[in-house]
């Protein structure tokens, strides 16, 4: 009975967060309509940012109130806030947005997600990722660009002239390589060859670095487990059920492995398909060894 009022209180708190967070975010997107100038813009950008710290925070600290959890991190010692960061991530529960956030809101800059262009016209969220600086991207279907080759590579460009905000400040932007959940059924529609995990979607990885490679100085490979709560972390999370999570980081380089033009050079491609299809395994073998 205890578990099922804490899932109704949590539940109403972290609500309650997010909407307040939500219109202090919309508030600040606001003022930086307002602001004439790119200076004065970016004092409300970093406002926003910091009602997205102030969430992630708050968040931590409702679900510790009622979670024993043991936190089990490793690889995170050498982060900077001031750096410029790739992140990829396994992706099991809307628990790894919250894990994500506490782990990393103080040592790296608050992440940013790539995000598709309809997002920016849904009330409250739209405007509060504008504010937050998040990039909007309209990625075409092969189909549609067959239909009409003018539009090939305007959507890069778009994407790149809406990070160029990014190289005057210290920026963390997230890629779930999996693009959905990981669920034993997916597993299996998708006869993945992992154990742990979905087949990684090179793509969209491929998509962030040719629009932003320059300017990441690293890629953060992040690895989460709920040992002991895998069949469903968020609602044992809001039970005050979660007993373990683990987080394991490697920092990686950004070298010619991931250096290239993933579009239109195929060699190219296959060599980044075989690393990203490398850091997938090691990623899977560390899963097993965690959940052993």
């Amino acid at each position: 009975m205890l578990a099922y009022v804490l899932l109704a209180v949590n539940a109403c708190l972290v609500l309650v967060n997010t909407g307040l967070c939500s219109v202090a975010i919309c508030v600040a997107a606001l003022i930086k309509l307002l602001l004439p100038t790119p200076a004065l813009k970016a004092h409300a950008t970093r406002l926003a940012n910091g009602f997205m710290w102030l969430w992630a925070t708050v968040n931590m600290r409702i679900l510790h109130l009622s979670n024993p959890v043991k936190w089990d991190i490793q690889g995170v010692d050498d982060l900077n806030r001031q750096g410029w960061y790739l992140m990829i991530s396994n992706h099991m529960s809307w628990t790894d947005i919250v894990v994500l956030c506490s782990v990393f809101k103080d040592r790296i800059p608050m992440p940013k997600f790539f995000l598709k262009q309809q997002l920016l016209y849904v009330p409250f969220i739209g405007m509060s990722c504008w504010a937050l600086d998040m990039p909007f991207m309209r990625r075409y279907s092969r189909e549609y660009l067959l239909r009409h080759p003018e539009k090939r590579g305007q959507d890069l460009a778009t994407t790149r002239r809406s990070c160029t905000k990014f190289k005057n400040a210290p920026t963390t932007v997230v890629n779930y390589v999996e693009g959905t959940r990981f669920t034993p059924e997916k597993q299996r529609a998708t006869r993945s060859s992992y154990r742990h995990l979905l087949p990684p979607k090179s793509g969209g990885i491929a998509y962030t670095l040719a629009a932003m490679g320059e300017q990441f100085e690293h890629i953060i490979d992040v690895t989460l487990a709920y040992p002991d709560n895998q069949a469903m972390p968020f609602k044992d999370m809001l039970m005050g059920r979660m007993q373990r999570i683990v987080v394991r980081v490697r920092v990686l380089p950004i070298d010619e492995r991931v250096s290239g033009d993933y579009f239109n050079d195929k060699p190219y491609k296959r060599q980044f398909q075989k690393w990203l299809g490398d850091v997938w395994e090691h990623k899977d073998e560390l899963l097993d060894d965690i959940y052993q």
